[in-house]
């Protein structure tokens, strides 16, 4: 991402559900997201109680539970679209608990054997995060922190230890999905976060129109749309889920320029 900003381009930071709508589904849908313009994916882990995720994602999470999905085959997920080619960074999205029933060693082991770039990790705190960084860090796989707009300067600062490719700047309290708030609140507050932290930051949450990601675009280095993402999959339904998300991630990429 660092690249990018140089550049003076903003990353496209699109996510899915693995699994949803089918496990079958889900690496023909990163191939979609890669085709039409994302610059990194997130690629969520199903868990069942995403307590930081909207009703959207909660129910593809649902769903992709009862199909037998979870963090194995979002892993082998990875490893088939590495298998074909694809190279767009893929950051895994979830809960601690499923990495803790892997066990974090053996987790860091397999996310890199497939070709994970990163983790974000919800409910892992900063001060508790290098019990999963450094096993990772060791196999050359990154952690993204989260920082919220509780977060004080202090703990900001912290980030700079963790050797982060950008922070999650999480744009509001709630959970994913809620209406996105003013661009104008969020920019000042990212380039304090972007000081402190010495790392691009990404903003998520909210984020649901072209309009909501050129608006954020102007002010972050990265914009992370999940839940419009996959209402877009609901809606459309499986047979057309492919055309709709490449539409629509289509339309946000061109938004940012």
């Amino acid at each position: 991402m660092t690249g990018l900003r140089r550049a003076g381009r903003r990353a496209l930071i699109p996510y899915i559900t693995a699994g949803y709508p089918r496990r079958e589904t889900t690496a023909s849908l990163l191939d979609t997201l890669v085709l039409a313009g994302a610059d990194v994916i997130e690629l969520g882990v199903p868990f069942s109680d995403p307590n930081a995720d909207g009703v959207v994602i909660q129910a593809a999470m649902q769903r992709a539970l009862r199909a037998g999905g979870g963090l194995a085959s979002a892993l082998d997920t990875v490893d088939e679209v590495r298998q074909r080619g694809c190279e767009v960074p893929i950051v895994l999205f979830g809960y601690y608990n499923p990495i803790f029933v892997m066990g974090v060693d053996r987790f860091a082991e397999e996310a890199a054997a497939v070709g994970v770039d990163a983790a974000l990790v919800v409910d892992v705190p900063l001060d508790e995060l290098p019990e999963l960084r450094e096993p990772l860090r060791r196999r050359f796989v990154q952690t993204v922190p989260l920082i919220a707009p509780t977060s004080g300067d202090d703990r900001i600062g912290r980030v700079r230890n963790t050797d982060a490719p950008f922070v999650y700047y999480i744009s509001m309290t709630g959970v994913t999905g809620s209406s996105f708030a003013r661009a104008e609140d969020v920019g000042a507050r990212v380039a304090r976060v972007r000081e402190l932290s010495g790392a691009p930051v990404a903003v998520g949450f909210g984020i649901a129109t072209p309009e909501d990601a050129a608006r954020v675009g102007a002010v972050a280095d990265g914009v992370v749309v999940g839940s419009a993402v996959v209402r877009r999959i609901v809606e459309a339904g499986e047979a057309a889920a492919a055309v709709a998300v490449g539409r629509f991630v289509g339309e946000l990429k061109a938004a940012l320029g």
